[in-house]
């Protein structure tokens, strides 16, 4: 792998070169302004961003009753890119025209913008049930606070540093509202948003005394929640808490006096099963209970829902875990110890809550010396206050295992224990706490214990892959394998556009990644498209099947052996000081688009074969656009700054730095990379691995081009 000082040296070499031109670029959207469109409204929204999104022609949204055209500039049907386009007014900003159809689920939703550069980067766009108003043009102070009627949705931006946004409203005697703000949590998938608003929000009256402030309630984002008195005119502040200012910093507060849900208990709902549950939040109902269906297909895990209350009236959407395990809730009573633990069947999911400071719930469960079992809390990452820590305990109460914060490739604010072994044959506790011992009604939780079966997690590197027509490029697919399958895994890819086609490799029993390489047909139109990847493998080992609770007798048939995973897509994201790092998204988009820098991605060989210790070489030529002189680097594993981010190459075989030209400079149009295998390469057939071609467009991002797939063989010794 090329991590070498000398490798990096000559990659800030790339990046820093200057250009002649540079077309290899796709949009980064950074804003949409406003941020919130109310249900069964249209309204235009604009879209800012960094690079070229003139000529947009499609915007993907993800869920269901919400779309989006282009407005301005004026997009055009799409048309053949087998040519070049010529020069166009590049275009940071554009209209989209977005509507939401009376029965959208409000809430947060992903949109990306297809444009001739490719698809754009990932931005949030807010859903809601109130009228949108937009933030007037000064209306800092209390003397030039923005008049506003309310229930409303108040949206605006943290435009300048300093900057600070007033919102006058009238409310009656005994009238209650809440104001819930969205701002920070909207920046999490944005691409190159480096630095993030804090928002704060104060409430006061006509003399400018403070009735009630709030800082941080989900995570950095506020919510306030405020009784009055009196009958009267009041005004809502907000700003970042660090007076900072930035244009794309917009914020969406949900002002209502309706009944406003965070929480509810249980948080299990079974799909397709009336449930009856207690609402956790504000300005509700003397009765705080209401009814939840979830439609009978609901796939099980976190997800959002209405909820009805006892006089017709919907609820906002409230966090909930669809589960179709055994429901186990609560019991009342003292269940803090481990000798008054409440006994619980395996699987099972239990539904709980930490009601008051200091309070500890604790579940037995019977195992057997060597059985496992696997345990996940659904708490904090799901909207509820706690942040969740499990232990588990022997009879005595002696701990034998704890978790606070999961990590995978993430930190996550829950808990997770994936596999644990009963030493003995006995009774085990497992406890739930709050990390720091607070408690109250919106400390509840989610606990799912079940029996590890073999399994596997699949992310991909990336959350869009751009074409250009005749050209290849290539999908990384990481593999997380867990409960010990250490099989290999086919990949597989559904949902392409319009002429592209797809070769799909593997994930070798040794390796973590693997890659597919899609290609656009030479007359290929512009196009987008979401698509799905998934993985496939045959794991021998004995599976647990799980039938109606209980586990049946281990079974090796192919039919219960076979195991699928659908992969996460990652938006890779731009951090402060040139780092690269990734938030999960919900698609990933791949797109044809018009002729770039690089026309094609020639080899010499696509089928190389090596002996342990053998070396063999790939000419590389490049198809350069008039003009483009960049320079533009080789490889064939994705990688920054020395960490590996995608490497399907067989275990044991390398690029041979010292037999390797992997720069391109002064308009230069040939390379070559040397494939080397170690002595003790052990024999692999057919790896397919893609050999990049890199033009660079900042510090971290780079728009990558690929020759055809190219298959390693390593042969016995």
């Amino acid at each position: 792998m090329r991590t070498s000082l000398a490798a990096t040296a000559a990659l800030l070499l790339c990046l820093f070169a200057p250009a002649a031109r540079a077309d290899s670029v796709y949009p980064m959207l950074m804003s949409i302004g406003p941020v919130a469109v109310q249900v069964g409204t249209t309204a235009e929204l604009e879209v800012s961003g960094r690079y070229d999104f003139q000529g947009a022609y499609k915007v993907f949204v993800t869920g269901t009753g919400v779309t989006g055209v282009t407005v301005a500039p004026a997009a055009d049907a799409p048309k053949s890119s087998a040519k070049p386009t010529g020069k166009r007014a590049a275009a940071s900003k554009i209209k989209v025209r977005f509507t939401a159809a009376a029965d959208a689920l409000p809430g947060v939703r992903e949109v990306r913008v297809a444009t001739p550069h490719g698809v754009s980067t990932v931005g949030q766009l807010v859903v809601v049930t109130d009228p949108v108003i937009r933030e007037a043009a000064n209306n800092d102070t209390m003397k030039t606070a923005q008049p506003v009627t309310l229930p409303a949705t108040l949206c605006g931006a943290f435009e300048k540093a300093e900057d600070v946004d007033v919102y006058k409203f009238k409310a009656a005697a005994g009238q209650a509202f809440t104001f819930h703000v969205r701002a920070q949590r909207l920046e999490d998938k944005i691409h190159d948003l480096q630095e993030h608003a804090d928002p704060i929000v104060t409430l006061r009256n006509t003399a400018g005394t403070v009735l009630a402030v709030n800082d941080n309630f989900f995570f950095a984002d506020p919510l306030l929640s405020y009784k009055f008195a009196t009958a009267g005119e009041y005004y809502l502040e907000i700003r970042d808490v660090r007076y900072d200012g930035n244009a794309d910093w917009q914020y969406c507060i949900e002002a209502t006096d309706r009944p406003f849900v965070t929480n509810v208990h249980p948080m299990q709902i079974t799909p397709g099963v009336a449930a009856r549950v207690e609402l956790v939040g504000f300005n509700l109902p003397a009765d705080p209970h209401a009814t939840l269906t979830l439609p009978a297909d609901t796939p099980d895990g976190p997800c959002w829902a209405v909820a009805t209350l006892p006089d017709g009236r919907k609820t906002n959407p409230v966090p909930v875990v669809a589960c179709r395990l055994p429901a186990v809730l609560e019991a009342a009573g003292d269940n803090d110890t481990a000798a008054k633990a409440q006994a619980i069947p395996v699987p099972a999911g239990v539904s709980g809550k930490i009601a008051a400071e200091g309070d500890v719930d604790c579940y037995a469960l019977e195992a057997k010396a060597g059985e496992k079992f696997a345990f996940e809390v659904v708490a904090r990452g799901h909207q509820s206050a706690i942040d969740p820590f499990i232990r588990i305990l022997n009879d005595k109460g002696v701990r034998l295992v704890e978790n606070d914060d999961y990590r995978d490739r993430f930190t996550h604010a829950d808990s997770r224990i994936e596999t644990w072994t009963a030493p003995s044959s006995g009774r085990f506790v497992v406890e739930v706490r709050d990390a720091h011992f607070r408690g109250g009604p919106a400390f509840v939780y989610f606990l799912k214990v079940t029996r590890p079966v073999p399994s596997f997690v699949l992310e991909l590197d990336t959350d869009k892959t751009l074409l250009t027509p005749g050209t290849t490029a290539v999908i990384f697919a990481r593999v997380t394998r867990k409960n010990g399958f250490d099989g290999e895994v086919q990949l597989a890819i559904d949902g392409l556009p319009p002429g592209v086609t797809a070769k799909c490799g593997r994930v070798l029993a040794a390796g973590r990644d693997g890659c597919i390489l899609l290609t656009a047909a030479a007359d290929a139109k512009l196009a987008a498209a979401n698509v799905r990847v998934t993985g496939t493998a045959a794991d021998l080992a004995p599976v647990v099947a799980v039938v109606a609770g209980s586990a049946t007798t281990p079974v090796t048939t192919a039919a219960t052996a076979k195991l699928t995973a659908t992969a996460q897509p990652l938006q890779e994201i731009y951090m402060p000081g040139g780092g690269r790092y990734h938030y999960p998204v919900e698609t990933h988009a791949v797109s044809v688009g018009d002729p770039r820098d690089i026309r094609a991605v020639k080899l010499s060989t696509t089928d190389v074969v090596l002996k342990p210790g053998e070396s063999k070489r790939i000419e590389v030529t490049i198809e350069r656009a008039a003009g483009f002189k960049q320079n533009v680097t080789l490889d064939t594993v994705y990688q920054h700054l020395g960490s590996i981010w995608g490497d399907s190459l067989p275990p044991g075989v390398t690029i041979d730095e010292k037999a390797s030209l992997t720069t391109l400079s002064g308009g230069a149009v040939k390379a070559h990379i040397t494939l080397k295998a170690a002595p003790d390469a052990k024999p692999v057939e057919k790896q397919q691995i893609a050999i990049m071609a890199h033009v660079s467009i900042n510090f971290v991002m780079k728009f990558t081009y690929c020759g055809e797939p190219v298959y390693v063989t390593v042969t016995k010794p």
